[in-house]
């Protein structure tokens, strides 16, 4: 089985078109740009899975149920025609609590305690464990998206398929890779965002890299 984890398009909170309306983060948008970039990601992966004589037939899409992701997931999929697509929860992106929706320049007008301590989190404890006040750290989304991580392993509806397309967000993607590959804290601590549209794959027990660098914001 192979897996690919695949970061939504731009949005536009990726490129603080969102700093006015402040749209909650389960219905933030893909720009344009991010549609088309999606576009030309789905077209590329749909001929590298033809390579790697991936059935579409016998493939599944598992997406977070936020409206980029969702959409995202989408517009691949006009591509790669798979019929089995499915939504969870655990894919959601990492809860930002009071800072939800707000530019990070904000946050510490908005909750300056809050925002000291998770400063301090990160710096003694390092970002993995940081938690943002009334929100998650990255440690937290590594413990929910592991169900899913035992879905795939385990489940008779996972068994047999020749892939898994996963559309996801920066944090989860990073997580679930984390905890599948088991990776350290260390290992998070020094990986970076994946840029919009990033694809990495996983074969087994490998970690391939990303294959599709994705785009510059």
């Amino acid at each position: 089985m192979k897996i690919f984890l695949i970061r939504h398009g731009e949005s536009v909170a990726n490129v603080t078109e969102n700093k006015t309306d402040r749209i909650p983060d389960h219905n933030v948008l893909l720009t344009e740009r991010g549609r088309a970039q999606s576009a030309e990601a789905g077209a590329w992966l749909t001929q590298y899975s033809a390579g790697l004589n991936i059935d579409p037939l016998n493939s599944v899409i598992c997406r977070s149920p936020y409206i980029r992701a969702r959409d995202t997931a989408d517009i691949f999929n006009t591509h790669l025609g798979i019929a089995d697509v499915r939504e969870s929860l655990v894919l959601i992106e990492q809860s930002f609590g009071v800072f939800d929706s707000l530019p990070r320049a904000e946050w510490s007008k908005v909750d300056p305690v809050g925002y000291e301590y998770y400063c301090r989190q990160k710096s003694s404890l390092g970002k993995l464990y940081a938690k943002l006040p009334m929100g998650e750290s990255p440690f937290d989304v590594a413990v929910r998206v592991y169900q899913l991580i035992q879905d795939i392993r385990t489940s008779p509806s996972y068994a047999h398929k020749d892939a898994v397309y996963i559309f996801t967000h920066g944090t989860c993607l990073r997580a679930f890779l984390m905890r599948w590959c088991d990776y350290s804290p260390e290992w998070y601590q020094n990986e970076d965002n994946p840029l919009n549209c990033a694809i990495r794959m996983i074969g087994d027990a490998r970690d391939y890299g990303y294959i599709f660098p994705g785009f510059e914001r």
